[in-house]
């Protein structure tokens, strides 16, 4: 009996082992998604009109990331990420025309990502990090109202995100991902929120693949 459960230790280290040295040989990642950036809906401080709010439509978005893992086990594995996530349309509403007709938003946000069961066919991950967001505004207002005053910023960025990987096909995984990019707000002189931040919640699927 001792011998047969020291067989079975020195099968599981060299499994372990293995599965180590497997992982260890793709240690980069590139993926690429499509999906929405989701805004809520902003309140116009002091607004006396109908409809006093900043309305953010459902902008299609890309993000593409590179990562690149430090520590693999069985169990998890910890890498370094940079999301870029780009949002070229972000279509705005409001009661009257006080608000950019539309805005691109880039956010650049290197993070920590820790995956679960990193080896095997299915593994869900979180990420936290940050970085910087840069808002393009349109020059014009909605409803032909005139030119926009607002100008063009960059902030910094907070973003947390979950993600669920499922291997397709030796290196090449099928990713579904949700990630908050916390960022300052685009500049609305003419419609003040009260706020200095806002949540841009990017869902989104697409491919991974390691290498």
């Amino acid at each position: 009996m001792p011998g047969k459960r020291l067989w079975i230790a020195v099968l599981s280290v060299v499994m372990i082992v293995a599965a180590c040295a497997a992982a260890q040989d793709e240690k980069n990642e590139i993926s690429g998604l499509i999906g929405s950036t989701i805004i809520s809906d902003q309140g116009i401080k002091g607004a006396n009109y109908f409809d006093p709010f900043i309305r953010s439509g459902k902008g299609v978005s890309i993000e593409v990331t590179y990562a690149r893992r430090f520590f693999v086990t069985p169990i998890f594995a910890i890498s370094g990420e940079v999301p870029v996530m780009f949002n070229p349309d972000e279509d705005l509403n409001a009661g009257i025309g006080i608000v950019p007709v539309d805005y691109k938003e880039l956010f650049v946000t290197p993070a920590v990502r820790a995956n679960l069961f990193p080896t095997t066919a299915i593994s869900p991950w979180i990420s936290f990090g940050g970085g910087f967001g840069h808002f393009s505004e349109n020059q014009n207002l909605i409803y032909d109202a005139g030119s926009n005053p607002g100008k063009s910023k960059t902030t910094g960025v907070i973003q947390g995100g979950i993600g669920l990987d499922v291997r397709l096909w030796r290196r090449l995984s099928l990713r579904g991902e949700g990630r908050d990019f916390w960022s300052g707000e685009p500049d609305f002189p003419l419609a003040a929120t009260g706020k200095t931040r806002q949540h841009n919640y990017f869902v989104g699927i697409g491919a991974m693949w390691r290498f």
